[in-house]
């Protein structure tokens, strides 16, 4: 017996699935690409990505900056983001004021690219606060070390914000290695259920600190984890940053306009080691690392902006000199030991202090008081 065709659910599947190839607008020499993805994702304007370029600049600038400050003992640790400017400005300037964005922990760039003081964003990697900045005030959740954990959480706001008529949206920045966790299945399926406008951004750099892509999944791409759970999904080469804001736009108007979530998969590289504590010569060829040096997101839009009349010497030398200037400024605060209080620690623990964290509260504020 031959089972009926619906021509109706074989559409809404299709309409899920992801382009074949990652989307690409501005290739790796600075070209316009042509394919059939014109109507869907136009490119952005030019005075956006100048705008995009200039936050990549001094994003990479401050990156370099944190990665010294780590070196000479002024921050405990710093994942570096280095080769991942696309997504982490673009995503930033996907979003509208009152939208939310849930980090990583190698996300600090987003938050300062967000307006977050560089010094406050690198406040818990210093380790001389909870978090180091107002997350309400900033509209920025505090960074998540716990790979996947904050994806749920990103679904819940989403939810929560739908249903009191917020017009806001959740971006969650997710790593490869993040897709593997079960939080981040939690959250796909609770956000496509209860249609919260939500969305996932996994930065796939190819690595889960030393775990190599092939090893985490067999699927033809991490966008198409989304289809299970009836999530519209898409692929980007996130080394593109025209590519990204289009796409990432697309999936905000996507779900604040209450068609859902939507998972995006961004094809990036992370050029430096995990962290400053890992060895990345232990797991990876450094002839991988060299090609992916040609498709680096800066050059890459320095040479369109050129091309198009929008970027000259001049130009370019301006936003180097306002890169170092930023650079300089956050070296000479980081340089300063901050005035600290150590019975701080306990606040914010709990909404109403059990009978035991004020005894312990206590305990420390009289050892600082003997100088002990």
């Amino acid at each position: 017996m031959e089972l009926p065709v619906d021509h109706l659910e074989q559409d809404r599947v299709a309409g899920l699935l992801p382009s074949p190839d990652p989307i690409q607008l501005i290739d790796e020499n600075g070209a316009v690409t042509s394919g059939d993805v014109a109507g869907v994702y136009e490119l952005p304007p030019v005075q956006t990505l100048a705008e995009a370029y200039r936050r990549m600049v001094v994003g990479r600038r401050f990156d370099a900056e944190a990665t010294a400050l780590t070196r000479q003992g002024r921050l405990a640790v710093y994942p570096s983001s280095k080769g991942q400017e696309a997504c982490q400005v673009g995503g930033v300037l996907a979003l509208a004021e009152q939208d939310w964005l849930f980090p990583t922990y190698r996300d600090t760039m987003s938050l300062v690219m967000r307006g977050v003081d560089p010094v406050d964003a690198l406040g818990l990697l210093r380790g001389d606060w909870h978090c180091g900045y107002d997350p309400m005030k900033e509209r920025i959740a505090p960074q998540c070390t716990p790979l996947a954990t904050h994806a749920p959480h990103a679904a819940g706001l989403a939810y929560a914000a739908r249903r009191r008529g917020e017009d806001a949206v959740a971006l969650a920045f997710i790593g490869d290695g993040g897709t593997s966790e079960g939080d981040f299945h939690e959250a796909l399926n609770f956000a496509a259920v209860f249609n919260a406008p939500a969305v996932f951004l996994v930065q796939n750099n190819r690595y889960a600190i030393s775990v190599p892509l092939s090893r985490q999944t067999a699927a033809p791409s991490l966008a198409y984890k989304g289809i299970g759970y009836g999530i519209r999904s898409e692929q980007i080469d996130g080394n593109d940053v025209a590519a990204v804001l289009a796409v990432l736009s697309e999936a905000m108007s996507h779900a604040r306009s209450g068609h859902g979530p939507m998972l995006i998969e961004a094809h990036t590289y992370r050029i430096e080691a995990h962290t400053n504590a890992d060895d990345a010569g232990r797991y990876r060829d450094p002839s991988e690392t060299a090609m992916w040096v040609p498709r680096d997101p800066i050059s890459r839009l320095e040479r369109y902006l050129t091309g198009v009349g929008a970027l000259d010497d001049q130009a370019v030398r301006r936003v180097q000199d306002e890169a170092e200037a930023f650079a300089e400024e956050l070296r000479s605060r980081m340089g300063a030991d901050p005035a600290v209080r150590p019975e701080e620690m306990f606040s914010h623990v709990l909404a109403e202090p059990t009978a035991q964290l004020r005894a312990q509260r206590e305990t420390v504020r009289e050892l600082v008081m003997r100088g002990d």
